[in-house]
């Protein structure tokens, strides 16, 4: 695509059934390659970690990580919610390009994906979690040819039934994770780091449902070590709404708190299995939750808690083990092409993302701002709720973000990082504006976003959608 060319000129698994799919994959010779596992949440803010300053909770491993990674301070879900994210994580397009803008619709077969350029470069690729863009029902069997070039297959279209959850492999036999599924989920990952045949590299995909709600289902053990009336709150959370965020919060760490004790299985099995000094490790997250932040609940929203997402990325053998952090911005479309060169596989013309592997190798990073963007309001961000379609610009310091009829938010996070005073038309704020809203016209043209109403775009695409703007699913 026009902007990607522009930018860059800057249960368990089984031995046989992955070997079998070694065989069928093109082998390749030639400069070595990295592993990839990249390991991501649901609904796993960036400010919900220890290494991020979070006092209520403790993420040892995830603290570990941090402590030898490079940290994408800045990282954003260009569309915070679930199916689109993952749309754009494996075609490295927005959604208004791919189609996925709305949850439980169809990714399209006929766009690149992620997967089939890693397996057409030599890589074996595997998935295993919560997959969310087949959209034929959230429990139907997704049959080889609709799984975007991804080879060993442990998934669920979608559940959020952690302790009651269910997969497929090759065949349409429904099969069950036992208990907590990350925990299951994280075990069959694992295995398979211990039992991979090193004749070439691999690509991981590892998807937890968790921590998105319901929240009050992670495991005892862990939901013992949060007290709800000791938590502290973030500073927007209106007064009366704290008796509410207590309640969630502490079952969301809960969560959260669980996840880190299966990150840490999954560095253990690459450290036991001699590979974890020619990996690239990823941790990061689909969307934020607000969690009473601002008032408002769950995701879609343009505020931070719903749009910034934890980043961490270490390869040792390449970046050393030396902590880094990059301020400037990572949006969705970037994962793809940027994981791509990472793996020396051939990015499609079709990715509108950047690759930022010159920033990962230590050039200064382009000041630049990450689209964010809501296409059509659905689901639990109705119109009647207050939601909207928007555009906006995230850059290092300024969130600014238009609805149809404008101008609609203007944050300085230096000064205000809870993003409590919109600035908006305000008095010594034009410079800045001005300059954003340009930046964002002329992301938005590179782009080729016309930035329409939600009702456009789906009767472009043809979807129907229920009173809520939601498109019908089968549990």
């Amino acid at each position: 695509m026009q902007r990607r060319r522009f930018l860059q000129t800057m249960a368990a698994v089984t031995a046989p059934a992955w070997a079998l799919a070694q065989e069928n994959a093109r082998p390749t010779r030639g400069q070595e390659r990295p592993n990839l596992v990249f390991v991501f949440a649901d609904q796993w803010r960036a400010q919900a970690t220890g290494y991020g300053g979070d006092s209520n909770l403790r993420t040892p491993h995830l603290d570990e990580l941090a402590a030898e990674s490079i940290d994408f301070r800045n990282a954003v879900a260009s569309c915070p919610v679930c199916s689109p994210y993952r749309g754009s994580l494996l075609t490295g397009m927005y959604p208004d390009q791919h189609g996925v803008f709305v949850n439980d619709v169809h990714l399209r077969d006929e766009f690149p994906s992620i997967g089939d350029q890693l397996q057409e470069a030599g890589y074996f690729t595997g998935w295993i979690g919560k997959w969310h863009v087949n959209g034929r029902g959230r429990s139907a069997f997704i049959p080889p040819e609709e799984r975007q070039g991804f080879q060993l297959w442990m998934t669920m279209e979608c559940t959020h039934d952690y302790n009651n959850s269910w997969y497929y492999k090759d065949t349409p036999e429904k099969l069950k994770w036992e208990g907590y599924d990350a925990f299951a989920q994280t075990r069959a990952a694992t295995r398979f780091i211990a039992e991979y045949q090193e004749d070439k590299p691999f690509a991981l995909f590892l998807s937890w449902g968790p921590p998105h709600n319901p929240y009050n289902t992670a495991p005892a053990e862990y939901r013992r070590q949060f007290e709800a009336a000791e938590l502290v709150l973030r500073g927007n959370v209106p007064a009366d709404h704290e008796a509410a965020a207590r309640l969630d919060l502490a079952d969301y760490y809960a969560h959260c708190a669980a996840l880190d004790a299966c990150l840490g299985e999954i560095m253990q099995a690459l450290r036991a299995a001699g590979l974890e000094e020619n990996t690239v490790l990823v941790f990061t997250s689909d969307h934020g939750d607000m969690l009473e932040s601002q008032g408002e609940q769950r995701k879609q929203r343009p505020w931070d808690e719903s749009i910034r997402v934890p980043f961490l990325l270490r390869w040792p053998g390449r970046f050393g083990r030396s902590a880094r952090t990059i301020e400037a911005p990572l949006g969705t479309p970037d994962l793809m092409p940027t994981l791509l060169e990472l793996c020396h596989a051939s990015v499609p013309d079709s990715v509108q993302g950047q690759s930022l592997v010159p920033w990962l190798e230590g050039a200064a990073p382009e000041d630049r701002g990450a689209l964010i963007a809501c296409y059509t309001p659905f689901g639990e961000w109705t119109r009647a709720k207050g939601g909207r379609e928007y555009r906006g610009i995230r850059t290092r310091r300024y969130s600014y973000v238009c609805d149809l009829n404008g101008p609609w938010l203007l944050y300085d996070n230096d000064a205000d990082p809870f993003q409590l005073k919109n600035l908006c038309g305000a008095a010594g704020q034009t410079d800045a504006q001005t300059r954003l809203d340009m930046d964002l016209k002329t992301l938005l043209r590179e782009l080729g976003d016309e930035f329409l109403p939600g009702d456009e775009y789906l009767r472009r695409w043809g979807y129907k959608v229920d009173a809520t703007g939601t498109v019908p699913y089968k549990a």
